[in-house]
């Protein structure tokens, strides 16, 4: 009996040893033992992160999580990318997938119950796409018509407030939302217009409406828990230096966004 009372003590010394590794190792430390950064970005919202001709991630988003690495680590290669989608991202976040998410991730006060967030480094603002025969002005003119949203996104909770007779139809990327519209299944598509102002630029014959239906402040996403406190200062220091030597707003020049 005391052999099986001595080996139930070791087991929970050892238990409460490993516990408490655990426990002092948060994620900065983790990526710093890594030696790399894995950073869930969107590779479907141009011009913050999408695919160039070769397959390759580029963006604004993409910029900035390099930025992040190179003053982490040393090297702006060290980052590995996680293409996430509205719906997926903050399971990929919470499921320990990703160390952070940079994917034209808005602030809302119901996202800030289960994540924490950086300081803003961009602030965007819904808008309305439509074909450009639309005779639509306002989102007024919607009433009782389809408007196309992506899961995930702050769209749904904007639309419902403003226009509540809205017919809403949800894909899980803007791509398939803009192929939607394209096919005549709704009259317009709801996002940021950052995002859609990407597929303006490469199609005339949609049109971007000129009103802006809210304020959306992108933030690089955390997992809400202490272990994630360190990371996230590092973090906001970060992107608060890119705001004050002017690198962010260089960066915005860059990709048309400013």
């Amino acid at each position: 009996m005391k052999k099986v009372i001595f080996a139930l003590l070791l087991l929970c010394l050892f238990c409460c040893a490993c516990g408490k590794k655990d426990n002092i190792t948060d994620d900065l430390a983790k990526i710093y033992q890594r030696d790399k950064i894995i950073v869930g970005v969107r590779d479907d919202a141009a011009p913050f992160g999408f695919r160039d001709k070769d397959g390759n991630l580029i963006g604004y988003d993409i910029d900035l999580a390099k930025i992040i690495a190179g003053n982490i680590l040393g090297n702006e290669n060290k980052v590995e990318f996680i293409p996430v989608t509205a719906s997926n991202r903050i399971m990929k976040l919470n499921s320990g997938d990703v160390d952070m998410l940079i994917a034209t991730m808005s602030i809302t006060n119901q996202r800030q119950q289960i994540l924490n967030f950086s300081i803003p480094y961009y602030i965007a603002g819904q808008a309305i796409l439509v074909k450009s025969s639309s005779k639509a002005e306002s989102l007024s003119d919607f009433e009782g018509e389809k408007l196309i949203i992506v899961f995930g996104s702050t769209s749904e909770r904007n639309l419902r407030t403003n226009v509540p007779e809205v017919k809403l139809l949800g894909y899980k990327t803007y791509n398939q939302a803009y192929k939607a519209l394209k096919a005549g299944k709704a009259q317009g598509i709801v996002a940021d217009d950052t995002i859609l102002l990407g597929f303006v630029v490469s199609d005339k014959s949609v049109r971007l409406l000129p009103k802006r239906y809210s304020k959306e402040p992108y933030a690089v996403a955390f997992r809400k828990d202490e272990y994630s406190e360190r990371l996230m200062k590092k973090v906001n220091y970060i992107i608060e230096n890119l705001q004050s030597t002017g690198r962010l707003n260089r960066l915005q020049e860059k990709w048309e966004i400013k």
